[in-house]
């Protein structure tokens, strides 16, 4: 048997997963553009209603929904990629006191459900007044313990001979940080990017906590809103839930790449 043979089985798996995966997506485009009528009585529509987008579109400030979601979308990856960078860049090359102890409490964080931290942090941002603010939507998740150790671990593989030499040439650390460290660690900061932006954008409970004003509500929250409203809607509703599926779609297909190389590659190129 050769090798085109052997592998056909393994091809069809795939292409059986591939296809589970795929048709959600399917289905949700299918349903968007038909009739209500054609909801729950067809799988293909019999015409193709495109205007089902922009009803969706008046039917609920998605304009302003979409605002805030990159605002607070940008804002986030940004402090990811800064904070858990320094962060990370400490904890694998800086000696201070209790550095491994308090690694290990860090990631005993991981551990705790994001249920329990939320009814504290909802009345530390009750008593600073920030509800309906874009600082209760960003600050909170400006660092990330994910990323902290992402790029602490991808941060330890880049030899210290780079940096002893640039220190020799006289560089400060922190300049070290910035042209030595960082622009090896891109693949690794790509992929901490691309999890950030799925994070900020799909997240639903806590926008919905910290935001009364439906002028402050993010897309996923709006969403909600909008289900409730047009609940036997379900054409609008899917045409919606496309809209608000294709950025982080198309994020992932632009930067799956990146994404590979973070999670696989070594720090130093050859």
């Amino acid at each position: 048997m050769n090798a085109h043979h052997r592998a056909w089985p393994r091809h069809l798996l795939l292409s059986a997963g591939s296809l589970t995966v795929l048709a959600p997506f399917a289905w949700m485009l299918l349903t968007s553009v038909k009739s209500r009528s054609e909801v729950f009585t067809t799988i293909l529509p019999t015409s193709w209603h495109w205007e089902n987008y922009a009803q969706a579109w008046q039917a609920a400030p998605f304009t302003r929904y979409y605002i805030n979601s990159i605002i607070m979308t940008v804002a986030i990856v940004a402090g990811h990629l800064l904070l858990d960078a320094m962060a990370a860049y400490a904890f694998a090359r800086l000696d201070f006191p209790g550095k491994k102890t308090l690694f290990f409490v860090l990631l005993a964080t991981m551990m705790v459900p994001t249920f329990v931290t939320i009814i504290p942090a909802f009345a530390l941002i009750t008593v600073l007044d920030w509800i309906d603010s874009y600082a209760a939507l960003i600050v909170p998740r400006l660092a990330d313990v994910f990323g902290i150790v992402l790029l602490r671990q991808y941060i330890a593989t880049i030899p210290r001979e780079l940096e002893d030499a640039a220190r020799i040439d006289g560089c400060t650390r922190f300049g070290v940080f910035v042209r030595i460290v960082l622009p090896l660690a891109r693949p690794a900061l790509a992929t901490l990017a691309v999890f950030s932006m799925l994070f900020a954008w799909n997240d639903f409970l806590w926008p919905l906590l910290v935001t009364n004003d439906d002028g402050m509500r993010t897309i996923q929250v709006g969403l909600s809103v909008f289900q409730g409203r047009y609940g036997t809607s379900w054409h609008l509703l899917m045409a919606g839930t496309l809209t608000a599926t294709a950025p982080t779609v198309l994020m992932f297909l632009i930067f799956q790449r990146s994404l590979i190389r973070g999670l696989t590659a070594g720090g130093v190129k050859e």
